[in-house]
Formats: C-alpha cells, structure tokens, sequence
C-alpha cells in the first residue's frame, strides 16, 4: 500500500453540502484541482495537471480546511454528531484532490520539481494535521459526543465513527498540555522531513547504484537481450560501451538467478546491500538514527515505552508481547527450515566442484538448479506461459468475474500520467458499473520500487463518491515489440495487488473514514494475500497460463511440477522476511536512550539476538533502505503481512471446504468482509466471514514448517 498525504488527516473528501457556510476558494478557476474532476467517478484529469499547480492548490486547501474545522469548533450551537462528526468528515474536499494526484504522481511518476515540494510540503502538512487533531475546542465537541455515545441513537457504523474520532484524537496527543502539544508538533514536523528524505535517498541511491560491468563475459546466463538492455542502459547513463544492470527495491535482485558469474553475482548483491550505507550524498544512516529516536521521544511524549507499542495498541495484534511472540514462534522453525534447503544447495556447488560454500550470492542461482532437479523444471521454463496481459485479463479478471460476477471493459479516453498506464470500466454482477480501475505495471527511474494499491477516489455514500482504485507494479519493461514475460512472484504480486483494489472497489460504506483498505495495518494485507490463491487455482491457471506464441496450455506435466513445488524455498522466504520484520521492530521497540550510533551494528546485533543471522540468507529489506518502515506506513507494521498471511492460510481452507470458487463464496466474502471497510473491528469482521477464529496450523503447513 501507498505512502500518501491524504493519510495525514482523518477526514477523507469529497464534493458535499455543509451545514454552514463554504469559505470561498481563493484559487484560480483554472487550477484542475479548483473544483471536483468532471471525468466519471471523479477520475482525477491527469493531462491538465502541470507542476505549478500542485504549491498554490495545497496552500488553498489547507487554508480552507482549516477554516471548516474552525467553523465547526466554534459552532455556538451543542455538539451534535451531525454538526461536529459528519462535518468533520466532510471537510477538506480541495486538499483530498490534490493530495490524492499529488500521492500518486510522487510515486509513480516524479520528477525533481515535485521532489522538492515532497520536502518542502510534509512539514507543512504535519503542521496542518496538528493544528486539527491538537485543537482543544474540536477536542471538546468531539468528547462531549463520546461520552454519551449510547444515548444519541445512532446506528453501528456511526458509534463506531465516534469512537474512531474519540480515539484517534487522544492518540495524536489531543489530551496532552499546552507545552508538551508544542513539542509534539515539531517530533511530527521533523519526522515528516526527514521520512521524505529517506524516501527520496532510496530512490536516488537505487539510480545511482547500478552494477556496471565492462564485458558481456560477465553478464553471461542472461539472454542476448538482456544484455542488449544492459548496454543500452548504461549508454543512457553515460557509460557507452558498458553495461548496466539497475538495482530495485528489494534486497534480492533478478539477475542473481540467472547470471553465471560468481563474481559478477557478489558484485551485483553488494550493490544491493550497500544501499543507503556507504556514504556520500544519498546516505541514509543519520536519518535512520534521527527518525528512531525521534519516534521514540514522541512515544513518551504520548505515554508509550516504545514507538511499537504507541503503533501496536491501535493495530488488531494490540502490543508488543504479541508480535514478539509471533514472530519468535516462526524463527527457529524458518531459520532451520532454510539450513536444510542451504544443505541441499552446497550439494549441487559440490556436485560441481564449485569449491566454494554458499553465500548469499549464490542462492538464487544455485536453488533453481535444486529446484530443477527435485522437480525436473526450472523457473525459467514458466515464463513464456505468463504473458502479463494474459495473467490480468485471462487470470486476475477472470478469477474476479466467476468469484464476484464483475466484469471488465479497457478504455482508452481516460487521461493516464504515462502511457503505460491502462484504465477499465468494472461493472457489478447486474451490469451496473462499479468502479475504475488503473493499471501501472512497469518500472521506471522516477517510479519508487515495490508494488502498491491506492484509491484515487474512495468510496463513500455520504459523499456520493464509487471508487477509483489503482495498482502499482514494477515489472522491467521489455524492448519495442517485445512481450512482456513474468516470473512467479511477479504473477502472484499481481493477484496480491488486484486482492487490494477489490477490497477498494468493494467498499459499500457511508463515511469516507471507513472506505476500502481503511484497516488496521496489520489486517490491511489479508485480502489481497487471499487473493494470491486464485494465480495456482488449477481452472484459473489453466485460463491464463499459455505460451505466448503458440497459445498452447502448460503442459499438465509442468502444471503438476508448479503445485508440487509450491513449498520450495519457503526457509529462505519466512527467513529473509522474518528478518527484516526483527529488524522493525528491534528499531521501534528502543527507548530514546537507547538508540545507537552505529546503525549497522545494531542491524548486525539485532538479527544475531533474534536468532536469524543466518548469512547466506539476508534480510529482505536492510535498514537503509527500509522504505515500509523508515518512510511508508508499515512502522512497526511490517509484521503485518504474516499476521495477515493467518487469516490468509485458514480463509484458503475455508473457500476449500465450502467449494472452492464459487460465486456463493465469493458474494459471502464481499458481504461480511470485503464490503465493510473499517466500521467493525476487524478480527469481529473475520469471524464474521469464516464462523469461527482463526487457526495459526494452516499457515505453518502452508509454509512447510511444520515438524520443524
């Protein structure tokens, strides 16, 4: 999920009637951001938005913002939900429409302008968001209403709303004195800065730090075209007659693989780690250091002993006793789970002569070849059957229509901010349409890494608004004419991320506080892992997955090898994730005292303590460059996604034993669960879906550590 300045404050927004008066706007009728977007579903109008517009929109918005909760906060009259809740959700309609473009343009399509209003507006937008959750008067209004919650007949999902304003309120530091709001306001405005520089330095750094290689020798095991790109990317780096290879987001890159040189191999992986840690200007090890203890302050400042603990009682795990507990359970089974595939793999380098022991260079490169021979197939052999527009069309769409009934139609009228970018109509089961849909699948230098779902425009009966939701991939873009052929994990990553936009476009709630993906963060991923299901479920599979020349099926013998292999490499995968999961969590769980200075050491020490240093398997993400935690919303939340993955594993046994995929289960999924956004609490959500708790067993055999 997205990293977005709309987060910053509770109210989401749209066009809407005030019980009072609008203040009028003070900007240019020319401003796209100026009035609501005329396009359907109030698509934002990316051809008419140009950098100048972004600094006066903002300023304009916040402005007015800020006179609609004075308004509210002054209102002579008693406090009523209507005048003091409902009005609060409907504020703030400009800044939403620019934080929304503004959001998606600084992640998917930035450029060195709106890197510089990224710095120079997220202290002001910090400031913003105090001046409203730190306002004694609206404070007041919204307590007063609290405390006599069960006497104002309101139905569920409005007590609800109450008591989510009630509580996000007190934990931005509402009930704080006068003196310690003042320091609350400059740990966020400082926080807010230098969260945007660690992002805009793991962007930089990654440009910056691709592998450069002199010889094609040394990129031997990658195809003629890659290697092609290679040279092509470093011409336009400057370094004609080389070769380039860039590195992306995760710790594990691509090339690891398939590249037969050892040391081109070592090479590319310590270009990898090295991001943000070897000095110069896109460094990252002070804002590491500044940003956690500055977290930590801000914890007690609030009355927390750690950051994690302020960040956890708000999340359905509730402390910091629980996720130790969680993540502690899977080390020693995961750690030793990946020993044994370590084992498997010195085998093969022996086998060889390799005379070397495993690094974690070597660890791609050589388990394909485990897998190659356990399984008779190599990873290789799967990507001419996963053609991308066959995988979202043939596979992700048509999971969704036989699960859901909905259905899909591209256009081409939508304006996009990059030609990549693709748009369809979604209609519901009774032919009504439903939502928008975008689409963005490949990487670029001005794009961050990773991929991510966002609302463009959130769903809300109060507002009057359907839903707009985007997915974000970073797939490489093949050359001119060529297709586009995915891995594995870029197939599964595309189910995930489509799981996201159902829970967007299924959103059938009245306040915008409540809409879609507006969960806790550790729930936040659970539908869209379900989603990950469907990529091997044998009749979707058998729909999308055809070689793109000849439209031949995978063969059933391949077929059979993909599912038997389901649990390969699972040490290595809950060990690389565990490890960067101990890794937010040992930064988040200092006190400020506590912090070190060596950032490094401490990476080193902590991994060592939580029992998996385990060399030839690094953590996923390092510290450095740890966007999720150092800059995105997954601070002390990156445990989320196997906190998420149980109710994941026991919901795939449910669909299993209720049938599989049906339209019954799938209109039960979306009733009691998909539908309702945030107005319940979310583990009461899931039970209200599957009947009962969920089983932590299922998720252990799902990743086959079981017996471990």
């Amino acid at each position: 999920m997205n990293r977005s300045h709309t987060l910053l404050v509770a109210a989401s927004v749209a066009v809407a009637n005030l019980a009072y008066a609008q203040p009028a706007s003070l900007l240019e009728a020319s401003n796209p951001f100026a009035a609501p977007s005329i396009l359907p579903f109030q698509y934002p109008a990316f051809d008419k938005v140009k950098n100048e517009h972004f600094a006066p929109a903002y300023a304009e918005g916040m402005r007015q913002q800020a006179a609609e909760i004075e308004a509210i906060a002054n209102n002579k009259a008693a406090p009523t939900f209507e005048n003091t809740i409902v009005a609060m959700e409907r504020s703030g309609q400009l800044l939403n429409r620019v934080g929304v473009v503004f959001g998606t343009l600084s992640g998917s399509y930035t450029n060195d302008t709106l890197k510089a209003l990224d710095k120079e507006m997220a202290p002001k937008l910090s400031a913003h968001s105090d001046a409203i959750r730190l306002n004694p008067r609206l404070y007041a209004r919204i307590k007063a209403l609290y405390d006599k919650r069960s006497k104002l007949n309101l139905d569920a999902e409005s007590v609800y709303l109450l008591e989510r304003y009630h509580t996000d309120f007190v934990r931005a530091g509402a009930k704080l004195s006068a003196a310690d709001k003042e320091k609350l306001k400059a740990y966020n405005s400082q926080l807010a800065s230098l969260q945007t520089q660690f992002a805009q330095n793991v962007l930089n750094e990654s440009n910056s730090s691709a592998l450069i290689v002199d010889t094609r020798a040394e990129l031997a095991g990658m195809s003629d075209k890659q290697i092609d790109a290679a040279a092509a990317e470093a011409k336009k780096r400057g370094q004609d007659g080389k070769f380039a290879i860039p590195v992306v987001n995760t710790t594990g890159q691509a090339g690891l693989s398939v590249l037969t040189n050892r040391a081109t191999r070592e090479k590319l992986l310590a270009a990898s780690m090295g991001r943000g840690s070897r000095g110069g200007e896109f460094d990252n090890k002070d804002e590491v250091l500044q940003i956690a203890k500055l977290r930590a302050e801000r914890a007690a400042l609030l009355g927390y002993p750690s950051h994690a603990a302020y960040m956890l009682e708000d999340q359905t795990a509730k402390n910091t006793k629980a996720v130790n507990s969680l993540l502690a359970e899977f080390a020693k089974p995961a750690v030793n789970n990946a020993k044994k595939e370590a084992a498997e793999i010195q085998k093969v380098i022996d086998a060889e002569k390799g005379g070397f022991q495993l690094a974690a260079h070597d660890w791609a490169f050589y388990s394909d070849k485990v897998r190659a021979q356990r399984y008779a197939f190599d990873a290789a052999q799967l990507r001419p059957y996963f053609e991308l527009n066959r995988v979202l069309v043939d596979g992700v769409f048509f999971a969704a229509t036989k699960e859901f009934g909905i259905t899909f139609k591209e256009r081409k009228d939508l304006p996009t901010y990059n030609e990549d970018v693709r748009t369809f109509d979604v209609f519901d089961a009774d032919g009504s349409q439903l939502a928008i849909f975008t689409f963005d699948p490949y990487a670029r230098s001005n794009k961050r890494g990773g991929a991510w779902a966002n609302a463009l425009v959130g769903q809300s009966t109060l507002l009057a608004t359907k839903p707009v939701i985007a997915n974000n991939l970073n797939v490489p873009k093949p050359a001119a004419g060529e297709p586009t052929l995915l891995t594995y994990d870029e197939v599964r990553t595309t189910f995930h991320e489509f799981g996201h936009a159902l829970h967007g476009m299924f959103s059938n709630v009245t306040y915008p506080r409540f809409s879609g993906s507006r969960v806790p963060r550790d729930y936040v991923e659970f539908p869209s892992q379900v989603n990950e299901m469907w990529m091997a479920w044998p009749e979707v599979l058998a729909n999308y997955a055809k070689h793109y020349q000849t439209g031949a099926p995978m063969p059933k013998e391949l077929l059979d090898k993909v599912q038997a292999s389901q649990q390969f490499n699972e040490g290595f995968r809950t060990t690389e994730y565990l490890a960067a999961s101990l890794l937010d969590q040992s930064w988040h769980q200092l006190r400020a005292s506590q912090i070190p200075t060596d950032v490094l050491a401490f990476e080193a020490a902590a991994l060592k303590k939580a029992g998996v240093d385990f060399a030839p398997v690094p953590p996923r993400y390092r510290t450095t460059y740890f966007s999720h935690v150092f800059s995105g919303g997954y601070s002390s939340g990156y445990y989320g996604y196997l906190w998420a993955e149980k109710l994941d594993a026991d919901t795939v046994n449910w669909f299993k034993e209720n049938g599989g995929l049906t339209r019954k289960n799938g209109d039960h999924f979306r009733k009691t669960l998909l539908s309702r956004g945030g107005t319940l609490d979310a583990m009461q959500m899931y039970r209200n879906f599957s009947g009962r708790d969920a089983q932590v067993q299922p998720l252990l055999e799902k990743r086959g550590l079981t017996g471990q």
